[in-house]
């Protein structure tokens, strides 16, 4: 891998290091220490997704006109100025208005570090968007063991380690990304393309094959928000629900040579993405019935393998298909529709559980994971009738 490749996976990890300290434990610091409601803790987690959806979308058309070096470091300074305020302010409702720009912020990175990682290792394909996919749950596996300890103890400690890394990202950014050149100077917008149908046809694809993946994202965000707090109904505490997070970061990174060898069997990514949603599907069944700690274990052991398959084929997917110039605008649509997901999902499941019980929710996921199959099965339809009509002509 090349060298800007490594620094864009070290900057990854630092980021969601610091970010896994508090976002697992959000629904549970709202409902348990502010004493809301599931409901207002979905409501609060949407808004803060709400404002991620933007910072996608503009980060992503930031870094087709400015390149990635400037978005990223325009959305660390955003993030970095809102943990400060979080830090020092975090009761109610200023914990909303903090929570809501850190969502801003990130989510301006995150399409600039995707669409970076693609153009500076383009022979790489899938492999580069899948080290970004391991750095980041290698984050998630660090953060999220030490966030559950450090909460055990103090809240406070939580919401300063979380700006103390996101400065050390600034510090890789700063040192690390100015010479990484992403701008292509022929940047093309969709009406630029002419109508050309081959690239309205590709977009439309994307915006098919991102549905299903945003249903994906409404069933996995569960585990973070409903989930997690009918974990503290059962008396599983802080430490081994924070462990689940540690377990599937850990399976990620040492997992790779599985997946590596799992991969192969798949003909295409669209194959490897439904084998994936099956998979899921699995994991929520074992869930459902779940009422140990050993159970929520397996369960999550399953949902790591489905995501390992689900998560990198979806950015590389969306690379494939870009004109050349909307690397970054793609990527966008990818990550601001990973984030609607983690928007709708906790509203929709805390008011599911509120009304009709955590049984209710489990059986609707199952049900929008078998809407995420069928439009996996079929975004790629018109690309195929295109190519035919091409060839034909």
């Amino acid at each position: 891998m090349p060298r800007t490749l490594w620094l864009l996976i070290i900057g990854m990890a630092v980021n969601v290091t610091g970010s896994s300290f508090l976002w697992p434990l959000n629904t549970i610091y709202i409902h348990d220490h502010l004493g809301k409601s599931l409901s207002v803790a979905g409501l609060v987690l949407m808004l803060n997704s709400a404002a991620s959806v933007a910072g996608n979308l503009i980060g992503g058309s930031l870094y087709d006109k400015i390149g990635g070096y400037r978005s990223i470091l325009l959305g660390i300074v955003i993030t970095v100025m809102a943990l400060l305020g979080l830090t020092f302010w975090h009761g109610w409702p200023a914990y909303v208005v903090f929570l809501t720009f850190v969502g801003f912020g990130s989510g301006i990175v995150f399409p600039s570090m995707f669409a970076m990682a693609g153009s500076v290792w383009k022979e790489g394909g899938r492999k580069a968007f899948n080290a970004i996919y391991v750095a980041q749950n290698a984050g998630v596996a660090i953060g999220a063991a030490l966030g559950g300890l450090v909460a055990s103890y103090s809240f406070q400690l939580i919401f300063l380690a979380n700006t103390v890394m996101y400065i050390v990202f600034l510090l890789i950014a700063v040192f690390g990304y100015r010479g990484i050149n992403t701008v292509s100077g022929q940047q093309t917008s969709i009406i630029q393309e002419n109508g050309r149908v081959k690239n309205h046809t590709k977009l439309y694809a994307l915006l098919i094959l991102c549905a299903g993946y945003l249903l994906c994202w409404v069933g996995y965000v569960q585990w973070q928000s409903t989930i997690a707090a009918y974990t503290q109904e059962l008396n599983i505490s802080l430490k081994q629900y924070s462990l689940m997070w540690t377990i599937n970061g850990a399976l990620i990174v040492l997992g790779q040579p599985f997946i590596s060898a799992l991969v192969k069997w798949f003909k295409t990514l669209k194959v490897q993405m439904i084998a994936g949603m099956v998979i899921f599907i699995v994991s929520f069944a074992v869930a459902a019935g779940a009422e140990q700690f050993s159970a929520f274990i397996t369960a999550m052991v399953i949902l790591t393998i489905g995501e390992m398959l689900i998560w990198p084929a979806v950015p590389t997917i969306a690379n494939q298909l870009a004109p050349k110039g909307r690397e970054g605008f793609y990527q966008g649509i990818v990550n601001s529709t990973a984030t609607g997901g983690r928007m709708i999902g906790p509203l929709l499941g805390g008011i599911l559980v509120d009304l009709y019980g955590i049984s209710m929710l489990f059986a609707v996921l199952m049900v929008l994971y078998v809407f995420a199959i069928m439009t996996t099965l079929v975004y790629d339809r018109k690309l195929k009738e295109s190519k035919k009509f091409a060839h034909a002509s």
